[in-house]
């Protein structure tokens, strides 16, 4: 089933380092100093077009998962799927940022584009190759693969410009075209005809009917609504790259550099309207000058310029407001959409470098300016609910036309914010003996309070000045030949997401989103009871999230063999979550339906209020063993395996508490979020294992095979958690507060922390007898959060290269597959026990088998 994220990245793309596992110093080293440089590979670059790191062990995701490419939707979205990547910092840098970076998440860098030496003419050119023809199906897939194709090609060029001056050209786009699978639940023969008697609401309810496809479910097997099938979608990535680096005399370099990456989406629809139409461009600018004081001493300063916009409308075809039927695909796209969304930011940056014999000094600056414009809503088109309530099914009321919950936004939608982000630092590698260096350093990030432009809108937060970050660390090389001892700490501070601070622009004055309960479908704003405004608030005392970072490794050479054993850990604080209170309570006198939900909130002149907050707590540790080979009779190798754990109250590191965020950590009851909402972390895997292997043929292999590059990355992991819900909050399923999120009471303890992997065996390892409703007066479920796992990773991938020679030039060929075995990954199963689909696995998180083909001219 299509699920459609609302967690969003402000960047065109992701590009997120994983370093490969550091390889010990040699016994013989004179100094335990800082770290070899690591050889780093992409964790993904995550774009709409599901691009993959194949040397990471990763397998293509399934593009009819589709999500929305903003507010750090792309980072959660690799999370949930493909887990994360317990990573040991083996020194804290002071002018980088580490935030999650023990999750295998790259760190922050300073904006100075790093020198090149002078340069010759060289450069490349490539062009890529998929093709649905070398395409295995995949799971569910009903019928012979769909055409469908993926083109990449590009070229890069470094030339003398003038004297001491060259420059730099790369540039490449990325199309795709075809077919996309996948499965969504619509409704069967028998639930094709409206059983509303109002020529009106009939009329409505049969156009929302004809959204769905004219076919009928083909998987029966697997749901009874189930439907395989597949609509066109197009993509369009072009990126751009220049780059001027100027000499002057030995002491001076001036560079620079402009980026520009653009993608259009024109969406799959498996149903009308269901996903939007995308436009994102990304501007990126530097200057940079570098000034070498003294041999030992270098001075840089920065200029640069950001500018990202989103634009996200609906598909011509959408139905309008945003349906939702509980067992039923969404009718969509969301309701936040459309967005029209641009950031601009300003940076301004300096830092010196000293070295000298025994210490490495450095200290820097880094101010940022942000803009941000836009004109969006939380409910802007409307959304309209049908769940179990009054009595019957979520299907038969969305038959009857008989919603349970109406939310719409009004008013002015356009707001401007800006804000400032400040960072200091300074630090210092101390080669203190030759067996033992040290590294120190203090980052002082004051987060300052944001404001609108046009005073709509008030920023309640002042100023966060009191961030100021310690890190330490040492190496030691132990005696004799036993290694190297590596320890590290740091104190690093997250952010307070636009995103997040922006919310106030959902509240009066200006705009105000209007929440109706049992409305009726032909005028659902003045029916029902309500027509009340949500408030959208941020606590005063909001501040930036944080988190003590440390690990500790032992590293050891043995030849070229390299072994590393280590741990790492974090304990994050103040991670944002959105509270949502003034929820109903039950009230002597009045019932506990649906329709009285309004009448029994606390404040009655408004419906939620929903306030930005500090409100959890996120814990991780891990141990990681690695190997790595360089080289060994034509095999290189590394392999790890790390064992970890990871823990929150309801919101991880990358939750902007906003839209389906602000969901994540909603307590069943108003009073008692964080207890209810303790468990483990979406992205929790227990065990994890990577295995990277390359061999050239030797030339004993003959000439038609020697010099040929095979390799194999195989990657296993455990599956991630999954909650069960109530899946209505309705009477006899839910506690009747105006509010999602319940959990039904269980009443087979057996079950717990059952992995729910196979469609076959899921709704006997999940069955509904397992569980209860709870009543109207309840505060909540006695099931707890994360009790259950989805079915693991299983995936190979492998490639076949060689280089050949021709005069000054290389060209290489590589074919590589993606999931080489097509094993599927599953989806979790139905996790709403009111849902006809409850307990069934309907999706998978990849694709199936596919096949890749390069071709690379380097001269």
């Amino acid at each position: 089933m299509i699920r459609a994220a609302t967690v969003l990245l402000i960047t065109a793309a992701c590009f997120a380092q994983q370093p490969r596992p550091q390889a010990a110093q040699s016994a013989t080293e004179p100094q335990a100093g800082a770290p070899e440089p690591a050889k780093p590979s992409r964790r993904i670059e995550l774009n709409l077009a599901g691009e993959t790191d194949t040397a990471a062990g990763e397998s293509r995701r399934n593009e009819n998962i589709q999500f929305n490419l903003v507010d750090n939707n792309a980072l959660k979205e690799l999370n949930i799927r493909m887990g994360t990547t317990a990573t040991i910092i083996p020194e804290f840098l002071p002018d980088r940022g580490y935030f999650g970076a023990e999750f295998g998440n790259p760190a922050g860098s300073p904006i100075h584009v790093t020198a090149r030496p002078l340069s010759n003419i060289h450069g490349s050119a490539y062009i890529g190759h998929r093709n649905s023809i070398f395409s295995a199906r995949s799971f569910f897939q009903v019928g012979s693969v769909k055409p469908a194709h993926d083109n990449d090609y590009g070229f890069t060029f470094t030339a003398p410009a003038w004297r001491r001056a060259f420059i730099s050209i790369d540039a490449s786009q990325q199309k795709l075209r075809g077919s996309v699978n996948g499965n969504v639940l619509v409704p069967k023969l028998d639930e094709r005809t409206v059983l509303a008697t109002d020529p009106a609401i009939r009329a409505i309810i049969s156009r929302y009917l004809a959204a769905y496809p004219a076919e009928l479910p083909n998987r029966t097997d697997i749901n009874p609504r189930a439907l395989n099938t597949n609509a066109l979608h197009s993509i369009d990535n072009d990126r751009a790259v220049i780059r001027l680096d100027q000499y002057s005399g030995d002491r001076d370099r001036i560079t620079l550099f402009y980026s520009f990456l653009k993608q259009h989406v024109d969406a799959f629809q498996l149903v009308a309207g269901q996903n939007p139409d995308t436009d994102t461009r990304n501007h990126r600018a530097r200057v940079t000058w570098s000034r070498t004081l003294s041999p030992r001493t270098v001075l840089e300063t920065s200029l640069g310029f950001d500018r990202i916009g989103s634009l996200l409308v609906p598909e011509p075809n959408a139905v309008g407001m945003m349906i939702s039927v509980s067992g039923l695909e969404t009718l969509g796209p969301q309701a936040i959409i459309p967005i029209d969304r641009a950031q601009n930011l300003f940076r301004y940056a300096g830092a010196v470098r000293r070295d000298s014999e025994h210490h490495s000094w450095r200290a820097g600056f880094e101010v940022l300016r942000r803009q941000l414009n836009g004109r969006e809503t939380d409910a802007h088109r409307g959304f309209m609910g049908f769940g179990a309530d009054f009595g019957r099914d979520a299907i038969t009321n969305f038959r009857l036309g008989i919603p349970n919950s109406y939310l719409i936004s009004i008013g002015e939608i356009d707001r401007g914010f800006r804000n400032w982000d400040l960072q200091f630092y300074a630090g210092d590698r101390w080669r203190a003996t030759p067996s033992l260096t040290l590294s120190y350093g203090l980052r002082y990030q004051p987060v300052t309070s944001p404001y609108e432009v046009n005073h709509r809108n008030d920023i309640p937060y002042s100023c966060d000045c009191n961030n100021v970050a310690p890190q330490f660390g040492f190496a030691y090389k132990l005696p004799g030949e036993t290694g190297v001892l590596r320890a590290a700490y740091s104190l690093q501070y997250g952010e307070i997401f636009p995103v997040t601070f922006q919310q106030v622009r959902f509240s009066p004055p200006g705009s105000v989103k209007l929440a109706v309960s049992a409305p009726s479908l032909l005028d659902p704003l003045h029916s029902g009871t309500g027509g009340f405004p949500n408030l959208y608030l941020l606590d005063s005392s909001l501040v930036a999230p944080y988190e003590h970072q440390y690990n500790l490794s032992w590293e050891r050479g043995f030849g070229d063999w390299h072994v590393q054993l280590g741990y790492v850990g974090s304990r994050q604080h103040s991670l944002l979550v959105m509270r949502y209170n003034n929820r109903a309570h039950p009230t002597p006198g009045i019932p506990q339906t649906t329709a009285t939900i309004n009448q029994r909130r606390p404040d009655p002149e408004h419906a939620e209020h929903r306030i930005a907050t500090n409100g959890s707590r996120g814990y991780f540790d891990a141990a990681r063993v690695s190997l790595v080979v360089p080289r060994w009779r034509g095999l290189s190798l590394d392999a790890s395996y790390w064992f970890s754990k990871a823990l929150d109250l309801g919101a991880s590191y990358t939750n902007t508490a906003y839209d389906a965020d602000s969901r994540l950590s909603r307590g069943q009851w108003e009073y008692e979020a964080s207890n209810d909402m303790k468990g483990l972390s979406a992205f929790d895997q227990p065990h994890s294992f990577l295995w990277r292997a390359s061999y050239v043929m030797p030339a004993r292999a003959g000439r038609a095979l020697r010099d040929w590059n095979v390799s194999v990355v195989t990657l296993l992991k455990a599956g991630m958690p999954f909650t069960v819900f109530a899946g209505s909050d309705g009477p006899g399923y839910g506690n009747v507060d105006g509010n999602g999120g319940d959990r039904p009471n269980l009443l087979d303890t057996s079950i717990l922390g059952r992995t729910i992997g196979d469609p076959d065996t899921s709704r006997a390892l999940l069955p509904k007898s397992a569980f209860g409703f709870m009543s109207p007066t309840d505060r909540r479920g006695n099931l707890g959060r994360s009790t259950f796992r989805k079915g693991g990773i299983s995936n190979v991938n492998a490639a076949l290269s060689r280089t050949f020679p021709i005069r000054r030039a290389k060209l290489t060929l590589r074919a590589e597959s993606i999931n080489l075995f097509n094993t599927p990954q599953f989806a979790e199963p139905g996790y709403d026990l009111v849902s006809p689909n409850f307990g069934q696995i309907t999706n998978t998180l990849n694709e199936g088998r596919a096949f890749r083909f390069h071709l690379n001219l380097g001269f």
